[in-house]
């Protein structure tokens, strides 16, 4: 998959709350950004090289601004202490994006179920239910209230607004709002994986409708024993390059080895920035993002985590 990148300007650093920081990003000329929908998200590389992946939770009507939250990550590989300790405003960061794997489909009804920082992707959903004239609520958890991003903007929905701090109130009452299943309502949980993993048995326990939850991860599922232990060739499609992939190496880093340059972030199968399609022979896909029928269809996978089901492998790279 080939990736838009630009050069954006921190045009501001603010914090949100305790451990997490709003930066608004724009183009150094002021230019027209593309345009994005709710659930879409970036990729964005420090001046230090990391590349980590964000929400956009921003106006996505202003043209010319982009905004991200970024939680500081006590136990994470360097990304987010340098966007909290050095970044600066007037620094320039490499933008790609936006992608969407999170994408809001129409319903009368959604119900928004937030733990921590996975309050980001559903902000502009929101906005959107309310422009549309949706009903929808919001259930939104967080260790302590002083941790919770955007109380402020959130507080002028009154009543639909359920904020629930781990501290004063416990667990999220999954039950009380997701204990009758709805066919007009859909349901966006991002969070941390136990409230995804809560989230899925209460609707599942339920009846819910499968396609009625729309999930997005912070970590990965646990993937299943690849299809083969094997190794198999990978062709690069633009070069005509051919490598064969050992069973312990990732299709993106033999990609890499061979002269391929691919954007990635997690490289555990759940951002999405990775994203190659497929254009012969069947992948073992090994990541959390690819609904069942995305992944019947076999035209795209990502190669930090998926592998081959056989013998080649041709990619768009």
């Amino acid at each position: 998959m080939q990736v838009t990148a630009d050069r954006l300007t921190v045009t501001g650093k603010t914090g949100v709350a305790d451990g997490v920081v709003a930066l608004e990003l724009a183009r150094p000329d002021g230019s027209r950004l593309p345009d994005w929908e709710p659930g879409a998200h970036v990729d964005v590389t420090l001046p230090s090289g990391h590349t980590r992946q964000y929400s956009l939770c921003g106006d996505r009507w202003d043209p010319h601004r982009y905004r991200i939250a970024v939680l500081r990550e006590v136990d994470g590989r360097g990304g987010s202490a340098q966007v909290h300790d050095t970044l600066r405003a007037g620094d320039q960061v490499i933008l790609g994006g936006p992608r969407n794997d999170f994408a809001m489909v129409p319903a009368a009804r959604y119900v928004f179920v937030a733990g921590g920082i996975g309050i980001t992707p559903l902000l502009p959903m929101i906005d959107q239910a309310e422009r549309v004239g949706a009903d929808w609520e919001l259930l939104y958890g967080g260790r302590r209230r002083a941790s919770m991003a955007f109380l402020d903007e959130l507080a002028r929905f009154g009543a639909r607004i359920r904020v629930v701090p781990q501290d004063e109130a416990g667990l999220l009452p999954l039950d009380e709002v997701l204990g009758r299943p709805r066919t007009d309502t859909v349901v966006y949980c991002c969070g941390p994986a136990p409230l995804l993993a809560a989230v899925e048995r209460t609707v599942a326990a339920a009846g819910w409708e499968r396609r009625r939850l729309r999930t997005e991860r912070f970590t990965a599922d646990e993937p299943p024993p690849p299809v083969r232990d094997e190794p198999f060739e990978l062709e690069l499609a633009r070069s005509g390059i051919r490598v064969v992939v050992p069973p312990r190496l990732s299709v993106l880093d033999a990609a890499r080895r061979a002269g391929a340059t691919t954007l990635s972030s997690c490289e555990k199968g759940i951002c999405g920035t990775c994203e190659t399609t497929v254009l012969d022979g069947v992948p073992d896909h090994r990541d959390s993002i690819l609904a069942d029928h995305e992944r019947a269809a076999g035209d795209c996978m990502f190669p930090c985590v998926s592998r081959a089901a056989t013998d080649r492998l041709v990619l768009d790279l």
